[in-house]
């Protein structure tokens, strides 16, 4: 049994039975301190939904003097009209569930439908409908609009890179004479190192010879600008040439 069930009573009187219907309940103590009359609530209350709670209220009352609604005392059916202005009248929660579910089906307040009932027969008003379509149709038309700006702009992203590349190729970047000594100090130190020894012989790294070191780059690194083994070994030869003048 859903949790909402466990506030459920055999009967109710009708401002317990609006207070359920308003999601009231910790507040009942407090309500019902406040209160004169359970006919007469005040207009106003120190109390969350309150305009809610005398609006279910009312509609209670207003179904029981139409006839819509079976009233009694103590849980009891009596139909006494003397019992319409008695703080003892009380409905019970089996006739309220009808009553509720044939004149206002969009309510399912927990303390009379168990979740599964609220589940499986959900309720939408020709007005709920209508707005939901109408905010179909414009999350639609956003979508559309949004569709047509990222096509834009996947066009523009595409035009800059063409300008980009021909930019590139028609102003090849200089590179000065003591920054190319600069990476190809560096380059022919990492590669005397990765093929040398430590002073005990131990192999720095597990490449024996340029060739092996050439080889796994053009391997894991081809499809990359200049890692050619052409390329690789020149740029090789020039580093390790540089190292051995600075050197000397």
């Amino acid at each position: 049994m859903h949790k909402d069930l466990s506030r459920s009573k055999v009967f109710y009187r009708p401002i317990e039975a609006a207070i359920r219907w308003a999601g009231l309940l910790r507040h009942l103590p407090m309500i019902l301190a406040a209160i004169a009359s359970p006919r007469c609530l005040p207009p106003s209350l120190n109390c969350p939904r309150w305009n809610e709670c005398r609006l279910y209220s009312d509609r209670i009352y207003d179904g029981i003097l139409n006839g819509e609604l079976p009233y009694g005392k103590s849980g009891i059916t009596l139909n006494d009209p003397e019992l319409l202005s008695s703080p003892d009248l009380t409905v019970r929660h089996v006739d309220l569930k009808r009553w509720m579910r044939s004149h206002y089906p969009e309510h399912r307040p927990g303390f009379l439908f168990s979740r599964g009932e609220r589940m499986a027969h959900p309720f939408i008003t020709m007005e709920t409908g209508q707005a939901i379509l109408l905010e179909r149709l414009a999350l639609q038309a956003a979508l559309e609009h949004t569709r047509h700006q990222m096509q834009e702009l996947q066009g523009q992203h595409q035009a800059l890179l063409k300008q980009s590349a021909v930019l590139l190729a028609s102003k090849p970047c200089a590179i000065s004479e003591r920054a190319e000594t600069t990476y190809l100090n560096i380059i022919g130190g990492m590669l005397t190192l990765m093929l040398g020894q430590s002073p005990s012989g131990v192999p720095y790294s597990s490449f024996k010879t340029q060739e092996a070191l050439v080889s796994a780059l053009v391997a894991h690194y081809g499809g990359t600008m200049g890692i050619t083994e052409r390329t690789l070994n020149g740029k090789f030869a020039n580093a390790r040439k540089c190292v051995r003048s600075a050197i000397t």
